[in-house]
Parts: C-alpha cells; sequence; structure tokens
C-alpha cells in the first residue's frame, strides 16, 4: 500500500485531467457481435476528479441471460427491464464530449458498439482509456491486474463484485489512483482514438467453419479430390461462385482465396488466365482443371483423416505434461567474461538509456544472461537504469532522478555487484524472462488450457509512425484456413471467435486467444508487428511481449526483443500445439519487407 498512498496527495491536473465516463456492462458472453448487454452502470467524473453523475440499469436482451453463475441476472430478473434501445439515450448523453473509462476498454467498448448499432444510433465515444492497460504501464506490485486485486492494492474499498454499479464506483476510486501513479512516473496515458465506425461493420455474421481435415496435398493427373484438399477459383465460372463453394465444403474441401506452394488445385474456365491466382499456380506447379471437371470429381470425394483433437479434448488420460509453466531451454549467447554471474540480476527489471540500436539491444541481452528483465518504458517496477551514449538526455531522466532510482555506465552490466545494486523488492509472481527462441509450456490446470491467454506486446510510445500488431491462425501448413484468419486493425477477430486483436493504447495492443476452443485446424497462431511507412524497428527499439492467462492476469513470461536496424515486420511470438500443450515461443525474427508480403506468405489474399 505504500506505493498508493505516496501518490495520494498529487493533485489530477494538466495531461491527466479530462472529463470522464466510467462504465461498466455485465453480458450475456463474451463475444460482443453474438451476445447482449444485461446491465450497465455509467457513472461521470470531472477534471478535478469528483463525481457529476451516476447512472444504472438492468436491461432486457431478449435472449438467454447465459452465466448466470457469474452475474446473477435471471431471466425472470430480467424480464420487466428496459431494453437498450429504451436507454441508449441516456447513456449517450453520459458518454457524449466525455472520454470512456473501462477496466479492459475494448469490451466494453465493442459490446456498447454492438448496442448502439441495433438501436440505429451511433456510440458518441471519440476516446477511451482502459484501466487495465493503465495499470500495465504503471506495473504495481501485485499478483495480478484484476479489478478487486488493483483495489485492494489502492485501498478502494469493494462490496459486490460483478455488480456494475459497484464495479464502476470501484472503477473510479482505481481510475484517481491510477491517474496520480501515471504523473509520479511521468507517464502518457494510453487513450485510444475510437473514430465513427460504419453500422456494417457491427452487422452479426455467421460464423466460418474450418475444414476438418488435413491437405492430403497436391490433386495427381487422373486423381480423385480427397477430403482436406485446399482448393481456389479463379475467373468467371457458369455456376454462382458461393454454389461452387458450398458445394465443395460440404463435400469436406478447403476452399481458400489464394494460391501458394501448399495449394491443391486452382478451378478454372480460363487457363490461359492472367490473374494472380492464375500466374502463382503456374509458378508453384499447381494443378489447374476446369468448372465442369471440378463439379464431376465433387461426386465422388475420397475420404480425409480428420485434424487431431484440440487441446480441450485430450482428458481421457492423465496428462504428464506439468501444469505449471516449463521454460523449455533455448540456445544463448555467452554472457562474456562475467558469465560466472548468470543470476547476479535475478530479480531486477533494467531500463537502458541512449545508445545506437546495436548497443543497447546488446545490453539489454546482457540483462537477461544475468537473470534480470529488460524493461522498455518507464514503471514502478523498474529498479536500475543503465545509460549508453547520450542516455542522460533521454526526457525520462529527470523523472529518474527524482525517483531516485539507481543509474549506472554500461560497465556495470560486466560484473554488477550486490553493493552497486542496492535493495530488491520481491514482486510476487516474477515471470519467466525468456530470450529470442526461448519456450514455455502453458499452464493447463484440470488438464485443459485456461479459458483465455493474453500476448499483449508493448514498446517506446513513438511520434512518427504507427506499430501495428496482427496475427495469423496457420493450420499444418503453416497457412491460413481463410483470409479471415488473418487478424488485424480492420478485421480485429476471426470468423471462429477464437483470435482477437485489442487495443490498450498507442504502445500497446493485446492478441487474446481462446485456446480451449481453438479449431482442430488451427496448429498454431504467429504474432507479429508492422510498421506503418517508411520507419524501421531500428528507430522503435525493444519490443516487450508478455502472456498471461486472461485479460487481468499475471504474466507467466515475459520476452524483450531487439529486431535489427532495417526491419519493417517482425515475428514477435509463435503459440503452438504440441499433443495436448500449447507452447510459447518468443521469435524477434525481422523482416525488410512490409506487412503485405508476410501476409502473402501465410496465404493471405492480399490485391497487388
Amino acid at each position: 500500500m505504500e506505493l498508493a498512498s505516496a501518490a495520494v496527495d498529487m493533485p489530477i491536473t494538466g495531461d491527466y485531467a479530462y472529463d470522464w465516463a466510467l462504465i461498466d456492462v455485465e453480458t450475456s458472453g463474451l463475444m460482443a457481435r453474438r451476445d447482449r448487454v444485461l446491465s450497465i452502470a455509467v457513472v461521470t467524473i470531472g477534471p478535478d476528479g469528483e463525481q457529476t453523475d451516476e447512472f444504472s440499469t438492468l436491461l432486457n436482451p431478449g435472449c438467454d441471460p447465459g452465466p448466470v453463475h457469474v452475474h446473477g441476472l435471471t431471466a425472470d430478473r430480467l424480464s420487466g427491464a428496459p431494453t437498450f434501445a429504451q436507454v441508449a439515450g441516456r447513456i449517450g448523453s453520459l458518454l457524449q464530449d466525455r472520454v470512456l473509462v473501462a477496466h479492459n476498454a475494448q469490451f466494453d467498448y465493442d459490446f456498447l458498439a454492438y448496442e448502439f448499432a441495433r438501436a440505429r444510433m451511433w456510440l458518441p465515444v471519440s476516446q477511451r482509456l482502459c484501466t487495465l492497460a493503465l495499470n500495465r504501464q504503471v506495473d504495481p506490485p501485485t499478483d495480478d491486474m484484476k479489478l478487486g486485486t488493483l483495489a485492494a492494492h489502492y485501498g478502494v474499498p469493494q462490496t459486490q463484485a460483478h455488480d456494475a454499479l459497484d464495479d464502476t464506483r470501484v472503477l473510479a476510486g482505481i481510475l484517481r489512483a491510477s491517474l496520480r501513479e501515471a504523473a509520479r512516473l511521468d507517464l502518457p496515458l494510453p487513450l485510444v482514438a475510437c473514430p465513427p465506425r460504419a453500422e456494417s461493420q457491427f452487422t452479426p455474421r455467421p460464423p466460418k467453419t474450418p475444414c476438418a481435415y488435413r491437405n492430403p496435398g497436391r490433386l495427381t493427373p487422373g486423381g480423385p479430390l480427397r477430403q482436406g484438399m485446399k482448393i481456389a477459383i479463379t475467373g468467371e465460372t457458369g455456376h454462382a461462385r458461393a454454389e461452387l463453394a458450398g458445394r465443395a465444403v460440404a463435400a469436406g474441401l478447403n476452399m481458400v482465396t489464394s494460391v501458394s506452394r501448399h495449394t491443391s488445385a486452382l478451378v478454372t474456365n480460363e487457363p490461359l488466365s492472367d490473374s494472380a491466382k492464375a500466374r502463382r499456380a503456374a509458378a508453384e506447379g499447381v494443378p489447374v482443371i476446369d468448372e465442369p471437371t471440378f463439379l464431376r470429381m465433387l461426386t465422388d470425394v475420397q475420404t480425409g483423416t480428420a485434424h487431431e483433437a484440440t487441446a480441450a479434448a485430450v482428458t481421457s488420460a492423465p496428462l504428464k505434461e506439468p501444469t505449471t509453466p516449463q521454460a523449455v531451454p533455448a540456445p544463448r549467447q555467452p554472457a562474456g567474461p562475467a558469465g560466472t554471474l548468470d543470476g547476479a540480476l535475478a530479480g531486477r527489471r533494467v531500463l537502458v538509456l541512449g545508445g545506437v540500436h546495436a548497443d543497447a539491444a546488446a545490453a539489454r541481452t546482457r540483462v537477461v544472461d544475468l537473470g534480470g528483465s529488460a524493461a522498455v518504458n518507464l514503471s514502478a517496477s523498474v529498479t536500475d537504469v543503465v545509460l549508453l551514449a547520450d542516455g542522460e538526455r533521454d526526457r525520462r531522466m529527470s523523472r529518474i532522478t527524482a525517483l531516485e532510482l539507481p543509474v549506472h555506465d554500461e560497465h556495470w552490466l560486466t560484473a554488477p555487484t550486490a553493493a552497486a545494486q542496492g535493495s530488491t523488492t520481491v514482486r510476487p509472481q516474477d515471470p519467466h524472462v525468456l530470450p529470442m527462441g526461448g519456450v514455455i509450456d502453458l499452464p493447463m490446470p484440470h488438464g485443459t488450457p485456461a479459458a483465455e491467454w493474453h500476448l499483449t506486446a508493448g514498446w517506446a510510445p513513438q511520434t512518427d509512425c504507427e506499430i501495428d500488431v496482427v496475427a495469423f491462425a496457420l493450420d499444418e501448413d503453416e497457412q491460413v484456413t481463410f483470409d479471415g484468419d488473418f487478424i488485424f486493425y480492420g478485421a480485429p477477430e476471426n470468423p471462429a471467435g477464437t483470435v482477437r486483436l485489442l487495443t490498450g493504447g498507442p504502445a500497446e495492443q493485446t492478441i487474446a486467444l481462446d485456446l480451449a476452443s481453438m479449431p482442430p485446424a488451427t496448429r498454431k497462431v504467429v504474432v507479429a508487428a508492422a510498421i506503418d511507412g517508411a520507419a524501421t524497428f531500428g528507430t522503435v527499439g525493444a519490443i516487450q511481449i508478455g502472456a498471461a492467462p486472461g485479460s487481468g492476469g499475471s504474466p507467466i513470461a515475459r520476452a524483450t526483443l531487439d529486431a535489427a536496424t532495417t526491419e519493417r515486420t517482425v515475428l514477435l511470438a509463435e503459440i503452438y500445439r504440441r499433443g495436448p500443450v500449447w507452447r510459447l515461443r518468443a521469435v524477434g525474427q525481422g523482416y525488410d519487407h512490409g506487412l503485405d508480403a508476410l501476409a502473402r506468405g501465410y496465404g493471405v489474399d492480399i490485391a497487388d
């Protein structure tokens, strides 16, 4: 509690003073495009931190209320409540001209966006702030970042968890304390712009079903089609394209929208076509058949090999794999002349400032070799600062001096001594620190993965470029099953709803994965980052990734990844199946080409 109480008297002014609308919703499920809001509470706060208004109500969703054991809202309790459309005007007036605030704000924002769209109204929000993302920047010494844990840390009373109004009042206290901590550390607020979004983007769409069969390979001359074959179509067709695809999917084929070396056959009535698919098929040697031949072959598709069962289904026998995180050793660089000091920085979190990119990357690698964790931003968890060339000119130095953090030169990393380190504050549940290439098994309590895993990427705030985090859900050929399995800002959720992109701020984005529900066809999820424009990761510096169970869980693994100087895209991590276990690998592999080339490599149909 010392950390919070020390900041209590600091006023919320300047860059930290806004009109706020704090919100909490209880919902019938976790998918905003499918599920409904059951109750809502809004508390408004002025720039001085004082409450100005309050509103809460139950809502009749017109559907099953879902997990009653979580929210306690039965159909009987909701039957006499108003619909969302009946209170949308009142809610909109509270949100207008204010920054929307919530814990895991994208969740609440997306549900509101769909509910306002159903009511044929615009959601009047232009900015949002996530207190979860804000506290990830502050990084208080707590077991996790859940609302109740932060409330206890900041001394905010909580009387009834999962009650929308009480959760919003608790959120108000957490916001005030978090803003004071951000001011103490001189952190920029992770405000997210929320431009108007077309209603059609919030129209529920039927989910696509991944193919249930493994790809048997290329179509052989004179041979039959087999379930799982990847089939692409190009050019004009006699039958409607949707009809051809529907019949093929019903027969067990995997219809894809682009051609790669893994494509089994290309269907076209124009063998001399100059389309991108036809050119790629010729280059890769993919067999080409016409539409009448394809229709004839659809009448006798041979049985294929089904994908293996999902990890969630493998529960018939006791698991031999551990249910606690297990790090799998990866090749590491020699620690240098002080190699015998490995572990000397255990429990330390070191921020490196200054230096050219190569020198800063080497210093951060040295921190990890010594058992420490390399930070990319100033936070409450930073224990030491290392200054390289011109590091003293960094804007954060004045705050570092005020916080009286130990500051060292580059030679300290050669042989850090106990006297130089000072006293170490033991933080609960320190995550495993993974080097580049390091692997860890994700925990599987009760033999199944956690309901949801969050892989969060963060970096130093940028002024001259934007960074986008993306994900690819891949099959055994390391190809997307369909373009919808490319998850990015314009399409932040795959059709199955098992991989989602969450934006916590301009310097943080998260990929949320529902591993327990991942379809068998998905063998791996690759998470990458790309720079929009001509900038490279040499100017951005390191990217930190952390893996945690759920939105507010404590990270079980963390890695700080340095691309070289010229890369515009970088593979951050892979989450992949190994038998019934899911594993996380920290990658850190950069590429000079842009995101479009990376996406094409994974089988996404990107227009030239």
